[in-house]
């Protein structure tokens, strides 16, 4: 790892750093905010997945992030969208490319070689924040904003003994049935739909639930909410399912960090509850 920048708040530490990664083959960054309570032993991790064109800055500026992370001890990692850099590929378009990775493992030219976003989350981030942050990796919860809502649910359902919470805020919950989820997997995946369903939450859902009770807010004013959102479509599918679900509708509230800050301590107050 190398360093970047630190930050005290919240009594805790917000760290930036940069590794070279050998699963997408590039420099990748992550933050990571310690809360004071790490200082008397390890604490639980949770991971939050952002959304398109965003990085680790936008929740740990604007979320309302380490307030809450302080106040319930937890560590917060806040990974990269995707692989950046000159030389990555790129599409000149904001929901396909650098910033747009969608937390899945291409398969096509000419992404196949870099962008290996869950790859990169489940196997090679994790050994280097255990071998370097005061955290308890037998306590792991997993959320995410709408692109990373995607990924949290998706890394959650396939791997539930590791990520043993889940949450999300307005999270694309059927990429396979909306533009944003199509082009993606279109130009990630290749054109057969039989290869998307292991990156769709609502396939994934029926196909085993978890054990966990998850929460999902979604905001009624959400300008992406009937087009790329649409999540009675999961509901539908937990119900199911059998899979345990808390959607909450909430009137008048967007897409943007004000409805995600608004609400982010009820996330992380869920996640340690269950996580203990």
């Amino acid at each position: 790892m190398t360093p970047i920048s630190t930050f005290k708040s919240f009594n805790g530490t917000l760290s930036v750093h940069d590794h070279d990664s050998s699963v997408t083959g590039t420099a990748m960054r992550f933050a990571v905010y310690v809360p004071p309570q790490a200082e008397s032993g390890p604490v639980p991790v949770l991971w939050y997945l952002s959304g398109l064109t965003c990085n680790w800055s936008n929740v740990m500026e604007k979320g309302n992030l380490q307030a809450a992370a302080a106040r319930h001890g937890v560590i917060v990692v806040a990974p990269d969208t995707s692989p950046r850099g000159e030389g990555i590929p790129d599409d000149e378009s904001y929901d396909l490319g650098q910033g747009a990775g969608f937390y899945l493992t291409a398969t096509q030219a000419p992404w196949a070689k870099h962008f290996r976003m869950d790859q990169y989350l489940t196997d090679e981030l994790p050994q280097i924040i255990a071998a370097n942050f005061p955290a308890d990796m037998s306590r792991q919860g997993i959320f995410g904003h709408s692109m990373g809502g995607h990924g949290a649910l998706t890394l959650h359902l396939k791997h539930p003994e590791t990520y043993r919470t889940c949450s999300a805020f307005a999270p694309i919950v059927a990429p396979a049935q909306v533009p944003w989820g199509t082009k993606a997997f279109t130009a990630y995946l290749g054109e057969d739909r039989s290869s998307w369903a292991q990156y769709d939450a609502c396939e994934l859902v029926r196909k085993q639930a978890s054990s966990a009770h998850i929460l999902i807010d979604q905001g009624l004013a959400d300008n992406f909410l009937e087009e790329h959102l649409r999540p009675a479509l999961f509901e539908a599918a937990c119900a199911e399912a059998g899979q345990k679900l808390t959607l909450r509708r909430q009137a008048g509230y967007d897409h943007s960090y004000y409805f995600i800050s608004t609400f982010m301590d009820d996330h992380i107050a869920h996640h340690v509850k269950m996580l203990g």
